[in-house]
């Protein structure tokens, strides 16, 4: 009998790490009055919500990786199905111009990590202001217009096999990882990878901060051109081929896709730069032709909300809300923190001729990428 109580204890704990926080609020009730805090005319959004019934959700995230949030908002809100679209981040700001020139039905929140893409669709008149009741909580740059909310904080970070790089090359600054590059440029070759700028609208961004932020970011790149370094298009093919050995080393990662496959694979280390560590966010809006707007107001109050913040977190996407616990080592020191603010600036690097000017020094730099 002993047996079999602590194969029921072994399973019950598993069952708890699997499902995390959406276990913990199963329990919780649909709400029928507005959330503790919120106004008393926050019932007739909830009341327009229950008769739209639908929320179409236009994202870049893993649909794995938002299911818990999405399981706890349907619980709280069970009037409301949502309709969860994973898509690619260009695809995504695409077809919500061609939908909405067309005046075809299309999302009713736009869910992205291509910061400067989704500010674009704001400043082009393509979203709706809202004021979210949870805006207080918020950091000031987290907010543009009521009309972009950042919901995460990710830090962008390196990734790197731990069997294959020795702890002694371990670089802990941009600086570090130049000269290794450099040092040792035979035994990385064809071992590094990053996002390609020219197909991840998240690796252009990225690499387009750098240049911002460090004139060191130049000979950063002729360094990996020297390692003949590999280009990837998503973070999925990139861990994968850290984790089996065929990448030793990923420069530019997304922090919360590296902590969750750590947290899984011992093979995998990942390092937040010292010198400074850029602070991403998935930005949400809602569209200004929306078809279900009070749905997805809901929907962005509670990604907004502690519950939903937790929810985030459980998947190691940082929390925007200072009050809500990151996951072990997903918050970036304060120290070295580049955050990258929502707003005007984004865009800049979006103009034709600096987004050329910035692929040319690319590519003079790491020469013709392998695919």
């Amino acid at each position: 009998m002993a047996h079999f109580a602590g194969r029921r204890k072994f399973a019950a704990t598993l069952l708890l790490a699997l499902l995390g926080p959406a276990l913990l609020t199963s329990a919780a009730k649909p709400l029928s009055d507005p959330p503790k805090g919120y106004p008393r005319s926050y019932r007739v959004i909830m009341d327009a919500a229950r008769a739209e019934r639908t929320l179409v959700i236009y994202s870049t995230t893993d649909r794995r990786e938002a299911a818990g949030l999405i399981a706890a908002f349907e619980k709280r809100y069970p009037f409301v199905r949502v309709d969860y679209r994973e898509i690619t981040t260009a695809t995504l700001h695409n077809r919500v111009i061609v939908e909405a020139r067309a005046k075809r039905p299309g999302a009713d929140l736009l869910w992205s990590a291509a910061m400067d893409l989704q500010t674009k669709l704001v400043n082009d008149g393509y979203a709706q202001a809202y004021a979210s009741p949870e805006k207080p909580y918020l950091p000031p740059w987290a907010v543009w217009k009521n009309e972009a909310w950042g919901t995460t904080a990710e830090p962008v970070v390196f990734a790197y096999n731990r069997k294959l790089v020795p702890a002694a090359d371990v670089p802990r600054t941009h600086a570090d990882l130049t000269r290794l590059l450099r040092a040792k440029a035979r035994f990385y070759r064809g071992r590094i990878a990053t996002f390609d700028p020219a197909r991840s609208s998240a690796g252009y961004l990225f690499l387009s901060q750098d240049l911002q932020v460090s004139r060191d970011t130049v000979p950063l790149m002729a360094a990996l051109g020297q390692t003949r370094v590999t280009t990837f298009p998503t973070s999925s093919d990139m861990l994968t081929r850290l984790g089996d050995g065929r990448l030793a080393f990923v420069y530019n990662m997304i922090g919360s896709y590296a902590l969750e496959r750590q947290s899984h694979d011992a093979n995998i280390g990942v390092v937040m730069p010292s010198d400074y560590t850029l602070i991403m966010s998935r930005i949400a809006i809602i569209p200004e032709q929306a078809r279900h707007p009070n749905a997805a107001k809901l929907f962005l109050d509670f990604m907004l909300s502690r519950e939903g913040q937790a929810q985030l977190s459980y998947r190691y996407m940082t929390p925007v809300r200072a009050d809500v616990r990151a996951r072990a080592g997903a918050r970036a020191p304060a120290s070295a923190a580049r955050t990258l603010r929502i707003g005007p600036a984004l865009i800049a690097n979006l103009d034709q001729m600096k987004r050329r000017r910035i692929m040319n020094q690319w590519h003079a730099a790491v020469g013709t990428p392998k695919k």
